[in-house]
């Protein structure tokens, strides 16, 4: 095998979803860089690898880096991998490509399976356009912030949440983007106990807050964008037209509120249009 530092993706879940050339890798590897050796080890022990491991993570001492520039350096190949899927999405690791590149030495991916798309494939959500956003914080104030920030972003949005943080993220997320916009759960992918839902977020934030067993385990959260129309009206546009249209004709409405703010009267009726069939399906 050529030298070089290779970016190995593993199971996120059912093992037979491993690749014939991950495996080959692994196994041909001088040398396995693990973010948790432990849980590496189970895995090349189910494919009779045996492989040497080291740890390393974004809080690893030089020391690690070190041994691995050293592998490369006499010529051998190191295999880069996460606890689950692809290495470096939300995962430890692009500082060590970084420096190995920086070095000059190669780096190439192998590519499999990853939790991120695997949900959006499944989720019946626009795939056009989409936006990964990794964790939210953790603190209260600050992950309703960033959802704020995020509320009026047309593509489509793909979380990673904790389990114990699932319920009150949710309920965040029905808060700034509001009860109707469409989300997925998908929890456990490939796993035994996988959950695919897709629902309005209020009553995904109340189905996971009545049953405690979909708030365990791996999560990813997909969440439709806001409608264009919406993204381009400020909340405070919205109010003055949907309260102008309480006294005036929506097509008068609209253009009213076009020559204040410089805004297309099409858009402007057209968004009334929509929050009037809005309210009467509620």
């Amino acid at each position: 095998m050529e030298s070089g530092l290779y970016v190995v993706a593993t199971p996120i879940g059912n093992l037979g979803d491993i690749s014939a050339r991950a495996v080959e890798v692994l196994a041909a590897a001088d040398l396995v860089a693990a973010e948790d050796t432990r849980h590496s080890l189970r895995l090349l022990q189910h494919f009779n690898i045996s492989t040497p491991l080291q740890a390393y993570h974004d809080h690893s001492d030089p020391r690690a880096l070190r041994r691995v520039t050293d592998c490369l350096a006499g010529g051998g190949a190191v295999a880069l991998v996460s606890d689950a899927g692809t290495p470096l999405i939300s995962d430890p690791g692009y500082r060590l490509v970084r420096e190995v590149q920086q070095q000059g030495y190669a780096v190439r991916p192998v590519p499999g399976a990853c939790a991120a798309i695997a949900a959006l494939s499944a989720s019946g959500l626009p795939t056009d356009r989409f936006l990964f956003e990794g964790f939210l914080p953790a603190k209260a104030g600050a992950r309703s912030s960033r959802l704020q920030a995020l509320a009026g972003a047309t593509a489509t949005l793909v979380f990673y949440e904790a389990p114990h943080r699932v319920a009150a993220t949710l309920a965040a997320m029905v808060s700034c983007f509001g009860p109707d916009r469409e989300a997925l759960l998908a929890r456990e992918l490939t796993k035994t106990f996988e959950t695919l839902r897709r629902a309005p977020l209020a009553e995904l934030a109340g189905f996971v807050a009545a049953d405690p067993n979909q708030q365990r385990g791996e999560i990813v959260l997909v969440v439709a964008g806001c409608r264009e129309q919406q993204a381009a009206i400020s909340p405070e546009v919205g109010q003055l037209l949907q309260r102008l249209a309480q006294e005036l004709p929506a097509r008068r409405a609209a253009a009213v509120v076009a020559d204040c703010t410089g805004l297309r009267k099409k858009l402007l009726y057209e968004y009334l249009l929509q929050y009037k069939t809005d309210g009467d399906s509620d």
